[in-house]
């Protein structure tokens, strides 16, 4: 035991961002801009769904729990990593990274099974429009946002226990620009593959399992809306449920290709990249792609300017 805390890593060094200055200078700025977009895009669907009650229907409480996780999402890696432009050093505490792993998955986790949540209510909405009132109370809104981040927090406790209960000794490179469970896995000194199957497992449950409902919840909104006699109310399931559909292809393909494909002990380009993009990119895309398409936010906006 006394070998292995001599030994035990206590830092990681992340070597994931490009070693150039100049590269590194132009990156600072476009990360910058992506995060302070994503700040002002996701504070201000929440400001807004809290102050017009126009807005206070069961789609705009998942969102704004939603625009929340993007929030926390965002804010766990993107600061992190603009300091790292600045500094030659790039390092993080053992502390440091296991507590970012655990709000990422949170987050993320808590992300996934929103989106699911989302695609529930645009069912019920569109095929049980009748009953939508009666299904959907305030007590049903609150259970399932709460069951969400509940989710969350289970499928992150496992996936961290799990990955940081691995000895890392040795090697602490990491070739990435944030800590998460494939990147710390290729460090680990022993075989990985209990780990990695509860990671996968536990990927079932909130990536697999949730995309289940949601194709499941579309299939029927698509069967109920072709049957529609009006082109009018056609043109407005489809806006309605574009925005979401469109945010769940962005965030569940990258998270999928990120989470459920084998572990290789090397971390390629292309896994980066998708990494950019649903730590990074998504949660600044989704409350433009939801405002720019949605009426109702479009008011709330111009009333708040109008004050």
């Amino acid at each position: 035991m006394g070998e292995k805390n001599q030994t035990s890593v206590v830092e990681f060094i992340f070597r994931g961002l490009s070693q150039d200055p100049n590269t590194q200078f132009l990156l600072f700025f476009v990360f910058l801009a992506i995060y302070l977009l994503t700040v002002l895009g996701n504070l201000l669907m929440v400001v807004l769904i809290h102050t017009d009650s126009r807005l206070h229907t069961p789609m705009y409480f998942f969102l704004r729990n939603l625009s929340f996780a993007d929030l926390c999402f965002s804010t766990t890696i993107v600061p992190q990593v603009l300091v790292h432009f600045l500094v030659k050093r790039k390092t993080i505490s053992f502390v440091g990274c296991s507590t970012q792993i655990a709000v990422l998955l949170l987050a993320g986790c808590t992300e996934c099974a929103l989106l699911a949540v989302m695609s529930y209510d645009r069912y019920v909405a569109v095929c049980k429009p009748l009953h939508y009132s009666t299904i959907m109370t305030r007590g049903v809104c609150v259970q399932l946002a709460v069951g969400s981040w509940a989710s969350g927090a289970f499928v992150s406790l496992v996936d961290t226990t799990f990955t940081l209960h691995l000895p890392y000794r040795g090697n602490n490179i990491i070739n990435h620009f944030f800590c998460e469970p494939p990147a710390l896995l290729k460090l680990a000194s022993t075989d990985t593959y209990t780990t990695e199957m509860a990671i996968f497992a536990m990927g079932v449950v909130i990536l697999l399992a949730p995309v289940s409902l949601i194709l499941i919840s579309y299939w029927n909104i698509i069967s109920t809306v072709v049957q529609m006699q009006s082109a009018e109310g056609r043109l407005k399931v489809f806006s309605t449920c574009g925005s979401h559909l469109i945010v769940v292809i962005l965030f569940y393909g990258s998270a999928i290709f990120a989470y459920m494909r084998p572990n290789t002990k090397k971390m390629n380009k292309g896994g980066k990249v998708v990494s950019v993009f649903y730590s990074v990119i998504t949660s600044m895309l989704n409350p433009f792609i939801y405002s720019l398409r949605n009426k109702d936010v479009k008011k709330a906006f111009r009333k708040v300017l109008k004050r």
